[in-house]
């Protein structure tokens, strides 16, 4: 429990980051590159808070692969498709446009993701290997 309560206190500071970038930052990189790099970390704690933090890496790739399946909904303008685009929140939340500029930066996020869990981890059998 308590590994979850920590991802869930991540996962509420990082909506409150992205948050304060949409409100804001205004066409800008900050807002157009580092939301999507934010956004990742952001889904990726909110899976973790559900199974218990368990799996990292794999975790974070499957965020990657929901992310850029998202992404290519977006292309297909799926909010359309599936009639709700006329409602401002799901355009916000399903998304409008395709970028290829934020795969990549999806893909930053994620290896930051697994470089930050990989040192993490080694931090964590140093310390008990230390005791």
């Amino acid at each position: 429990m308590k590994k979850r309560l920590s991802y869930i206190i991540i996962l509420i500071l990082l909506i409150a980051v992205e948050v304060v970038i949409a409100l804001t930052q205004h066409n800008n990189w900050l807002r157009a590159y580092g939301g999507d790099v934010i956004v990742v970390w952001a889904v990726y704690c909110l899976v973790q808070s559900v199974i218990g933090g368990k799996k990292p890496v794999i975790t974070h790739i499957g965020v990657l692969i929901f992310a850029f399946l998202v992404e290519f909904l977006q292309y297909i303008h799926i909010v359309d498709i599936i009639g709700l685009g006329d409602i401002e929140f799901f355009r916000i939340l399903i998304g409008t446009s395709f970028a290829v500029k934020d795969l990549y930066s999806y893909a930053l996020g994620t290896a930051i993701g697994i470089a930050g869990s990989l040192i993490y981890s080694k931090m964590k059998k140093s310390r008990i290997n230390t005791k």
